[in-house]
């Protein structure tokens, strides 16, 4: 099904999560360090990263960001229960979603099932190239232009971006972008979607593209393209 790197510094976690990884079918591998994961995600291919935050030699908002600066794996946090500060600073940096410690490892196999799923393609009306304006989101090829100049982001960035594109100058509110892009099964809150519109709109505006996701005030948001 996939192969997953789990980062935690209780060898007793990391083996419970590779049990119950390995029974869905998962290949696992454990690694107890910050500089130990990333260094494996260098070296090997993964579907995926379940990342500790408090890790010794590099804390998980390190790893975090030094993985993201040369991949877009998705990577799944697991965070201190009622830690809110943690949880908007992991998205921040690039975390695709987040589960709160103590937590039940079907739980996070189902989290991980969730997120690899949404990163895959679901049928053929996916494999489109989808054009707007300055904008060109290549779903299959996962890629996306801005005025020719490609723009990394992470798997959420990039199937939010998507679905907002697929209907352009629609409003939706926040609770039908997690339903859309995070699916039934994500329990986080609503201000996980703020933290990805966040980031799109700075990608997007670095590589010179008009300001194109609006906010509607108590609602939500929408991709708008002005009228030619």
């Amino acid at each position: 099904m996939g192969r997953i790197l789990v980062v935690d510094d209780e060898p007793s976690v990391g083996e419970i999560l590779r049990l119950y990884l390995e029974r869905e079918g998962f290949e696992v591998t454990v690694v107890y360090d910050g500089e130990a994961a990333v260094e494996a995600v260098k070296r090997h291919s993964f579907d995926l990263v379940l990342l500790d935050l408090m890790l010794p030699k590099k804390d998980g908002w390190t790893v975090c960001r030094e993985i993201r600066s040369f991949s877009t794996i998705p990577i799944i946090m697991l965070t201190a229960r009622g830690e809110e500060v943690d949880r908007i600073l992991g998205l921040e940096l690039g975390a695709d979603d987040y589960v709160p410690k103590p937590f039940s490892p079907r739980e996070v196999v189902a989290r991980v099932k969730a997120v690899l799923r949404r990163g895959k393609p679901q049928d053929t009306a996916k494999h489109q190239v989808v054009r707007l304006g300055p904008l060109v989101i290549d779903h299959e090829a996962r890629k996306v232009l801005v005025q020719g100049t490609p723009i990394s982001t992470t798997p959420k960035e990039f199937e939010l971006l998507y679905f907002l594109a697929l209907h352009p100058n629609r409003v939706f509110s926040r609770e039908k972008l997690l339903e859309e892009v995070w699916g039934y099964d994500f329990l986080g809150d609503t201000r996980t979607v703020d933290t990805h519109i966040k980031r799109l709109r700075e990608k997007l505006e670095a590589a010179g593209a008009p300001p194109l996701i609006k906010t509607v005030w108590g609602y939500g948001y929408k991709l708008e393209l002005e009228e030619p």
